[in-house]
């Protein structure tokens, strides 16, 4: 008997891109070490290495992130994967998480710069209070990880090329014209104003969708008139 793959209506660079995130979380739960290893740190810090701007993508801080994420790309990436091309869509995916790595980066320097007066951490610096010695030790010790930037880009391409597709927010539809603007306005609040022990990097999700944004307006992409 034909048995169709669970993964038939997926494109294949979405399908790989799932399979890799997946790897990549079992890797990282039966090898603890690869957290450090392959999670994003500030540049300044002793943690980071080059290859983390490409690998914190793939790494996932628990099953509710990366199922979330994955969730994401299985709603959105194949539509975007049909409307750009494979190579298009790849390189859309790498480039907005690399964007969204940029902001965050942006603005820890902002935040280490207001503490330190530098990017970096003087050799004589001393912390005037805990407040300052947690933020640096946060911003040094703390990896990033997740694909939520390339997912923010993928919304932001959604947004502007198929606005009156429908999602469910808690069974009830809404539009992708209404649904991201208010989610992005959401992260720039909690970005800006951010509760004791959230450690989501907001700044990262806006910068995926910012990247998205001006590679959908310097590709030449217009609003479609399917029936998406």
């Amino acid at each position: 008997m034909y048995r169709q793959s669970p993964f038939g209506d997926i494109t294949p660079v979405v399908k790989n891109l799932l399979i890799i995130n997946v790897i990549f979380f079992i890797a990282s739960n039966v090898i603890p070490v690869l957290n450090e290893i392959l999670a994003a740190y500030y540049p300044a810090s002793p943690l980071f290495k080059p290859w983390q701007i490409i690998s914190y993508m793939f790494m996932h801080g628990n099953i509710f992130h990366i199922f979330s994420n994955m969730l994401g790309l299985i709603f959105i990436g194949p539509i975007l994967e049909q409307t750009f091309g494979q190579k298009r869509f790849f390189n859309y995916y790498f480039l907005t998480g690399i964007g969204a790595l940029a902001l965050q980066f942006a603005v820890q320097a902002y935040e280490v710069h207001q503490i330190t007066g530098s990017f970096g951490i003087p050799a004589d610096y001393q912390p005037k209070d805990m407040s300052e010695s947690l933020t640096l030790q946060s911003i040094y010790g703390i990896g990033i990880v997740g694909a939520s930037g390339s997912i923010f880009g993928l919304m932001m391409a959604i947004f502007l090329l198929y606005p009156n597709l429908e999602v469910y927010l808690y069974l009830t539809p809404i539009k992708i014209k209404y649904f991201v603007p208010l989610y992005l306005l959401l992260e720039v609040f909690q970005g800006l104003r951010p509760t004791p022990g959230d450690s989501v990097a907001h700044f990262a999700h806006i910068g995926g969708a910012l990247f998205g944004f001006i590679l959908i307006k310097l590709w030449g992409y217009k609003n479609s008139n399917n029936f998406y």
